[in-house]
């Protein structure tokens, strides 16, 4: 794609960097066949093709976003589908997040959308408050009918019933069963330590069972991925600078080898504070150390090698490929070997490169499209007839929770059980013996 961007444009470092990108576009076309809000929606403009332009010629012409740009963007879950399609290589997550900090510069929304947005990049980050909005939530689904779309798919989601705070997520250090192999830091999130703690707690008999030292490190918190996705890069950056500073505490007093993350969206973060920080001489270094260390927890038991003890149930489990994981980390087969080798029976979901519609926040600022997206989902999961469902992302276990009756479950929760773990509490007490 040819650009036009002037000597003084090009000089700040996300023009410089977004016109690389632009320029490798070569309008093919491929991205369209994989997008889910194209496919939902057949309008150019919410394809990655479309929104390239409608981003091109809001950067280059150095104006203000539009109505128009704002809504087409905005409705892009950032799956990053089209970049594992793109034969040209196109960055697009590094356009597309450079042009919601645009936006968040440019553009002033209505107010509603301005409250939520702000409630949101408040809350969500914030243990704390976010357990105390879900019990708000018990209230608000007594008078759901009387609320707008976006406040019912908020109330939707808020589980019924809300696990108790865990000890494990506060700092501390899990020595490793035996001989110590590996030493990470492991990242305890936000969202997921409130909605589930029990995955972080199956992460850490994962590891130390297969002889790892665990580290909860003094002062990590959210990765910054929620507010990095709306376009507040400053409170994105702080986040990330909080969490750099904390594991390389830990990586200049007794050494990581890695930094293991189990929630996707996380990681697909965490692996590019590189680049986030990359104009910022006082920490771009460190940035881009510590996003060479982080490591999805798949990634770091296929180091480790996976030894099951066969006392798991031999079910049959759908294995639901976060767009996190399968796009943004080019992780894909590995969940699904891991978990065979752990003795269960992995069954394809069809159409696995399509977003379940959880993105984050895009279940609660575009429930419609969400919807859609998570019942197209939910069915072509149903036609698998597995026991169980597998996914290594919190935002999609609530997502596809949310519309089906089966077990839900991170894939760390499945191979804890299958290395001598506990029977994960969502299976219930009756046993699976559906055929393998």
């Amino acid at each position: 794609m040819q650009t036009s961007f002037t000597l003084a444009q090009l000089a700040d470092p996300g023009i410089a960097a977004s016109n690389e990108i632009l320029r490798k576009c070569v309008h093919c076309g491929f991205c369209t066949a994989t997008c889910p809000t194209y496919v939902l929606l057949g309008d150019e403009r919410d394809s990655p093709r479309g929104r390239i332009y409608l981003i091109k010629q809001m950067l280059e012409g150095g104006h203000d976003a539009t109505e128009e740009t704002v809504r087409h963007v905005d409705r892009c879950l950032s799956c990053l589908s089209c970049m594992t399609t793109c034969p040209s290589s196109v960055h697009y997550m590094h356009l597309v997040d450079h042009a919601r900090a645009h936006i968040e510069e440019t553009y002033q929304r209505p107010l509603m959308d301005r409250l939520l947005r702000t409630v949101l990049a408040r809350v969500l980050p914030n243990p704390g408050l976010f357990r105390f909005s879900l019990r708000l939530a018990r209230i608000g689904r007594l008078f759901r009918f009387l609320l707008p779309a976006r406040l019912k798919a908020m109330v939707a989601l808020a589980p019924r019933h809300l696990p108790p705070a865990s000890d494990l997520d506060r700092p501390q250090v899990f020595r490793a069963e035996g001989e110590r192999r590996m030493r990470v830091a492991m990242l305890t999130g936000c969202a997921q330590r409130v909605l589930d703690p029990e995955i972080n707690a199956a992460t850490i008999r994962l590891l130390t069972r297969h002889g790892c030292e665990v580290v909860v490190a003094e002062s990590a918190g959210c990765c910054g991925a929620l507010t990095h996705h709306m376009g507040r890069e400053a409170d994105a950056h702080a986040r990330a600078k909080a969490n750099i500073a904390a594991w390389y505490r830990e990586l200049e007093s007794e050494g990581l080898d890695a930094v293991v993350i189990n929630a996707s969206g996380c990681g697909t973060t965490v692996k590019d504070y590189g680049f986030m920080l990359r104009s910022d001489p006082a920490w771009a270094d460190r940035a881009a150390k510590i996003g060479a260390l982080a490591k999805d927890i798949t990634e770091v038991m296929r180091d480790l090698g996976l030894r099951p003890s066969g006392n798991a149930e031999p079910i049959s489990v759908a294995y639901h490929s976060a767009c996190s994981l399968q796009h943004g980390q080019k992780i894909t087969a590995l969940p699904k070997q891991l978990l065979a080798e752990a003795g269960f029976a992995v069954r394809d979901v069809p159409e696995a490169h399509l977003c379940c519609g959880s993105a984050g926040t895009y279940n609660l600022l575009q429930p419609e499209l969400s919807a859609q997206l998570r019942d197209r989902k939910v069915a072509n999961i149903v036609s698998t007839h597995a026991d169980v469902v597998a996914a290594g992302n919190i935002g999609c276990l609530i997502q596809i929770g949310s519309g089906m009756d089966k077990p839900v479950l991170h894939t760390v929760q499945l191979l804890d059980w299958a290395t001598g773990g506990p029977r994960p509490a969502a299976l219930g007490a009756k046993a699976l013996a559906a055929p393998v």
